[in-house]
């Protein structure tokens, strides 16, 4: 880093670094709670509904096929090689990896987007709570750290957020995959009743197929300000004019932005919390604007870390001083240990006969969802690995173009053209990581970036128990299609690494001792009270459903408790 003149600007009562899921809550709660709140956003302004140049563009608008140019994909050289590389339509919403390099002691596809809304623009909005088989899990079987709070620490705040962002869904009643506050759920195909249905019959275990939970608003009457129903579009994450479903920029930033009491500040990289060792609080922070290159302190009485989980421990890491010499919060070394994400790149899929002259209506922005039915209890117990598994997957019919494809014309070309091709359906498995001392993400001690700010470094890998796990799901698939009487069943599983999932946490985790974890059980970090951690970072481990509507109950939690401690001038 230069020597550079650094800027002093005001003072704010509390400081939100990040503006995605967890940001976004972070700022709605602090802001309503009578806060001065300033959120800093490393990525560039994104307005709803004006910033979403390809929200209302159909196939044909889109050039190349939606694909991107040979040299529009030099840009993309790890976001590539996951098979699934940004698209014409959203190449917007996610970094140049040219220009935001990392290094990998181990592969490690870290998936971004640095803007406004963050990757909660693009998110896939599938919202499951945990239940205390999640949060006992470690104590139980001794794995890693126990966490400090339970099931209903926590699920008041679901309810909130749920309420709140919309979710849609069905009450099951499963100990293992709490009911929450539903609007009307997504309808299933035929043959996802008819997979549902098998189920029931044929496996001992109560096993259960429902539609996803999503963060869609479902409910017509429903009355959320500045959004309106899902329009079946499935043109999610162009970004939603509606609002249909849930994002930073269409539901919690505009809401703090209504309490005049929040100061968003885009193209501002935080890079330091600033620490004062005669009140042992941290006081600040650093940053870099990206568009003058000038550096700039913005002081708080309350931090909150929502830069997503690996640039919140990059963050805790690069805060050194003469109490930190290893980063904020980093005693005993655990800062930057314990990183997770969910494994998956693998499931089947296979053809289904019959429902000719059945169809649905418009583009539904959801799929299935098949809940853990494993160890569970003594009769779910497996003894080849520990924890569990979903599946999310979906069934529909082909369209016009496989008649394209086979070159028909004339009278058979204008027949066909009206029917839709058969039925198929699919299903993708979600399992449960578990969390590894030496699995960690660390600073480069010779990589720089564009800003000279030192490169993460990841070193994380799945384990023996993921590869176990693994086989299991894909045998467990391919029975429950057999009892369907689904036909031509294929499984795959492509080539994953952690980060393909997208659901990267740890780093910074919550428990009960300072000296194995880094944040106690309202998501203050140990050694410094009035820095809270409500990203993934906080994550003790991982379950195996996906991780965003936990994020989001816990930041509202930690938000309240810090509106609470600031009234009461603990911060002071």
């Amino acid at each position: 880093m230069k020597n550079t003149q650094v800027i002093v600007e005001k003072h704010f009562d509390a400081i939100v670094v990040g503006t995605g899921i967890t940001g976004g809550w972070a700022a709605k709660e602090l802001c309503e709670g009578g806060l001065k709140t300033l959120v800093l956003e490393r990525g560039r302004m994104v307005k709803h509904g004006e910033d979403y140049p390809t929200m209302n563009m159909d196939p044909w608008d889109l050039p190349n096929n939606n694909e991107l140019s040979r040299e529009e994909r030099k840009n993309y050289p790890k976001q590539s090689r996951v098979g699934w590389a940004p698209k014409e339509d959203v190449k917007h919403f996610f970094v140049n990896d040219l220009e935001h390099p990392y290094q990998e002691t181990k592969r490690f596809d870290w998936i971004r987007g640095y803007q406004v809304g963050g990757r909660s623009l693009t998110w896939g909005r599938q919202s499951y709570r945990w239940s205390d088989i999640d949060f006992e899990a470690n104590l139980k079987e001794g794995i890693a750290v126990d966490w400090p709070v339970r099931y209903p620490d926590l699920a008041p705040w679901y309810d909130k957020v749920e309420t709140y962002i919309g979710v849609s869904g069905e009450k099951l009643g499963l100990k293992q995959l709490p009911d929450g506050q539903f609007q009307p759920p997504m309808d299933l195909t035929c043959p996802e009743e008819d997979l549902k249905t098998a189920m029931a019959e044929k496996f001992d275990d109560d096993r259960v197929l429902t539609i996803g939970r999503v963060a869609h608003i479902t409910d017509t009457n429903a009355q959320v300000e500045g959004r309106t129903a899902c329009q079946y579009r499935n043109r999610c994450w162009r970004g939603c004019p509606f609002g249909g479903y849930f994002s930073s920029n269409s539901s919690t930033l505009p809401a703090a932005e209504r309490t005049g009491n929040l100061t968003l500040r885009p193209n501002s990289i935080v890079y330091e919390v600033i620490y004062d060792d005669t009140t042992k609080k941290a006081t600040g922070v650093r940053i870099i604007d990206t568009e003058t290159h000038e550096r700039f302190e913005f002081y708080a009485k309350v931090i909150f870390l929502c830069a997503s989980a690996m640039a919140s421990v990059g963050i805790l890491l690069q805060s050194k001083s003469e109490r930190f010499p290893n980063g904020i919060g980093n005693d005993y070394d655990q800062v930057g240990r314990n990183i997770m994400d969910h494994h998956y790149q693998l499931g089947a899929t296979a053809s289904v006969e019959g429902y000719l002259d059945k169809f649905y209506k418009g583009r539904r922005p959801n799929g299935f969802y098949i809940p853990r039915f494993v160890n569970l209890d003594n009769n779910t117990r497996k003894r080849e690995y520990l924890r569990g598994f979903g599946y999310q997957g979906g069934a529909s019919r082909g369209d016009w173009a496989v008649s394209v494809a086979e070159m028909q014309y004339g009278k058979e070309l204008k027949e066909n053209i009206l029917k839709p091709g058969p039925w198929q359906i699919g299903v993708t498995g979600f399992g449960e990581m578990l969390p590894y001392e030496d699995n960690r993400v660390t600073l480069s001690k010779t990589e720089i970036d564009q800003w000279g700010l030192p490169q993460l470094d990841f070193d994380v890998e799945f384990k023996d128990n993921e590869y176990k796990m693994r086989e299991d799901i894909l045998r467990q698939i391919v029975l429950m299609f057999e009892a369907a009487g689904f036909r031509n069943i294929t499984t795959y599983e492509n080539e994953t690494g952690p980060g393909l999932g997208i659901h990267e946490m740890g780093g910074a985790r919550m428990g009960w001792n300072p000296r194995t974890s880094v944040v106690n059980k309202d998501n203050q970090v140990h050694a410094v009270p009035n820095i809270y951690i409500t990203d993934g970072a906080f994550m003790t481990s991982a379950s195996c459903v996906n991780p965003s509507l936990t994020y989001m109950a816990f930041t509202a939690r930690a938000a309240n408790h810090a509106v609470s401690q600031f009234k009461k001038g603990t911060f002071s």
